[in-house]
């Protein structure tokens, strides 16, 4: 079986990941490796973060691994907040406070269009591959459910009539920019598991 380590101290992303790839490939956390210091994210791209992340663990601990680095890009924001949706409301991560800058920024804007980008950086044997996830959907006005992390109350994805955060785990899992991505990362690591 491969072992891979995420580099994300986000729990609800870990289980979400785990959940998603099932139990052909081992999921190891940073705290599985020892690994306790702040990544750098400092790229000022959403593939520029998950390749920083990757090579970071890659080079320090010589293992292969794989990270992510997520955006909200919102039309009416001019693609905010994108790179810096973790921490638009601050550097302390704030969900709340995110949600309720965005609500802030779209009151009484009419187009709510936005998309949810996810960037997966993978590096086995020193080489690294991406995978790209998108869903576009729209900003509610309000938060709706009460799962899910980050921007999920706030955001519809298009086609759905519930939030993320209405949604079970695996429903989420099956249409999210992050699922997205990493069931091309699994198709992916299950050939790579077949070529060994």
């Amino acid at each position: 079986m491969i072992s891979l380590v995420f580099a994300t101290n986000n729990v609800h992303k870990l289980n979400e990941i785990k959940t998603a790839v099932g139990s052909k490939i081992n999921i190891l956390s940073l705290s599985d490796i020892g690994c306790s210091e702040d990544i750098p994210e400092t790229a000022d791209t959403l593939q520029g973060n998950a390749s920083q992340k990757s090579w970071y663990i890659f080079n320090k601990y010589h293992i292969d691994c794989f990270a992510d680095d997520t955006g909200l890009e919102i039309d009416a924001l001019n693609g905010k907040p994108g790179v810096y949706s973790a921490r638009y409301a601050g550097e302390n991560h704030d969900h709340e406070k995110n949600m309720d800058k965005v609500l802030s920024e779209l009151q009484g804007v009419q187009n709510r269009k936005a998309k949810f980008r996810t960037i997966i950086s993978l590096i086995i044997n020193g080489t690294e591959t991406l995978f790209e996830g998108v869903v576009k959907g729209t900003i509610l006005t309000e938060r709706h459910g009460n799962k899910g992390f980050g921007y999920d109350p706030i955001f519809k994805p298009m086609g759905l009539e519930i939030s993320f955060a209405e949604m079970d785990l695996s429903d989420k899992n099956k249409t999210s920019h992050r699922g997205i991505a990493v069931q091309k990362l699994k198709e992916f690591l299950d050939a790579y598991n077949e070529s060994m």
